[in-house]
């Protein structure tokens, strides 16, 4: 395994808040998926307004992760090839101005699900990008796992708080209005990354000034071209799966709270707990990895946590019920704390010139298979009963963890060096603007990101 290098472990996550840009980018990613959130809520009750359809109105809750993987394959170059501010920002004002056109009188129904396809399109290399960034700004050690963990409690909070906050707002005001909020906070947080981050040039030497006259075509071979080159490396190709598989078959329980807990008679507030424990644990695990234990410890339990997280779901099969159910959904989410080793580990692994690409294909796999977990759990459900879905999901995905984190261990003694780029030498990829150096920790001169 990489070493690690132990540092205090009392007071992680003040260290990433001492960063003036991470702050910047912290309230700028909070603000845009509020925006996301609400967006969701919107649109999805917008649609049935109009249709009366059922069908439209969840494909327009679903079209939210669908386009993910276009997004994150055909688009990923752009990470690596533009200034990453501008690309943050511009991704900002594109998804606004797509948000405005939703909430114009006159769009149509099917302007509305183009809209909501090409926001997520433009998603995963958004998210790409800002994930890359963190190795700039905080640094591709310590402080890079703390800040990718609090980049993704905000996520798990936006789920608790922001369809709460998106059903008051509906009580107020029209959909349509409500998408008028979603402009405002994607506009500023546009307006945070912009003055609050520094300008940084291109990850890849010279790629931006190139890239900014090439047609779209040629930037989708350089695009496809990164993918192939990430995934092409056995060790980077362990962890990202690693990174993906949990979340596939932790899905399932989310996709079916509902008939779930019409299976065990509990009605719609029960719907809500089951909905609500998995990012509780998430969240609850996280805050203690990033906070009490040291780097060493983090790395320790990414193996053994990652192998054994799945597990709890089996007691939706010997007992049904929600004593039962929301313990293991809580367990579940805190095993996810083994996210923090496996970030590091997977930074270290990524050259600093391929990083904005692999970033971005993370992004676009993991919400892709969340995608195909949802449906693929729905499908079972058809067939067996929610509790044995999920049981069942458990199990397969527990067998397949255990088989991934043994890949990881088998490939720890890989070299991290990744097929070079095209157009790039490697005097060009360690260039002191090219990215990260041993002495990351301070981030006084890398970039911010997260999902």
């Amino acid at each position: 395994m990489p070493t690690e290098t132990p540092t205090p472990p009392r007071d992680g996550y003040r260290r990433v808040f001492a960063v003036p840009e991470f702050r910047a980018v912290f309230a700028a990613h909070a603000l845009s998926l509020l925006g996301v959130v609400v967006s969701e809520i919107a649109l999805t009750v917008l649609v049935y307004d109009l249709t009366g359809s059922p069908l439209l109105s969840a494909l327009a809750f679903a079209l939210g992760m669908l386009p993910y993987l276009v997004g994150g394959t055909l688009f990923a170059g752009v990470a690596d090839r533009f200034a990453p501010r501008r690309v943050l920002v511009v991704c900002d004002l594109l998804c606004a101005g797509c948000a405005a056109l939703m909430a114009l009188p006159v769009t149509p129904v099917a302007g509305l699900l183009a809209l909501r396809c090409l926001i997520a399109a433009i998603a995963p290399v958004f998210n790409g990008t800002r994930m890359a960034t963190l190795t700039d700004v905080l640094g591709d050690g310590d402080l890079f796992v703390l800040g990718r963990s609090l980049l993704r409690m905000v996520s798990q909070s936006a789920v608790l708080v922001g369809f709460g906050l998106g059903g008051v707002l509906l009580t107020v005001v029209s959909p349509r209005g409500a998408l008028v909020v979603t402009v405002m906070t994607f506009a500023a947080s546009a307006l945070l990354l912009r003055f609050g981050t520094r300008r940084r040039p291109a990850r890849v030497p010279g790629a931006g000034a190139a890239g900014q006259g090439e047609p779209g075509p040629a930037l989708m071979r350089y695009s496809l071209a990164g993918a192939r080159e990430v995934l092409a490396h056995r060790r980077v190709r362990a962890l990202l799966l690693l990174l993906w598989a949990p979340p596939m078959f932790a899905v399932a329980p989310e996709a079916l709270a509902a008939p779930y807990a019409e299976q065990i008679g509990v009605g719609t507030a029960g719907v809500g707990l089951l909905m609500c424990a998995m990012p509780i644990g998430t969240i609850a695990g996280e805050v203690y990895a990033g906070s009490a234990l040291t780097s060493a410890a983090r790395a320790r339990i990414v193996l053994p946590l990652a192998a054994t997280t799945l597990l709890p779901l089996l007691a939706y099969g010997f007992a049904p019920g929600l004593a039962w159910a929301l313990p293991a959904l809580v367990l579940a989410g805190a095993g996810s704390a083994y996210t923090l080793g496996l970030d590091r580990w997977f930074v270290d692994a990524v050259p600093p010139e391929l990083r904005g690409r692999a970033m971005t294909v993370h992004t676009a796999g993991l919400m892709t298979l969340q995608g195909a977990g949802m449906a693929l759990a729905g499908l079972a459900a058809e067939f067996f009963a929610v509790s044995s879905v999920v049981a069942g999901a458990g199990v397969l995905g527990t067998v397949c963890c255990v088989l991934l984190a043994r890949e990881v261990r088998v490939t720890a003694g890989a070299s991290a060096s990744v097929p070079p780029v095209p157009g790039v030498g490697p005097s060009e990829a360690s260039a002191p603007g090219a990215g990260g150096g041993p002495n990351a920790e301070t981030g006084a001169d890398r970039y911010v990101a997260g999902d």
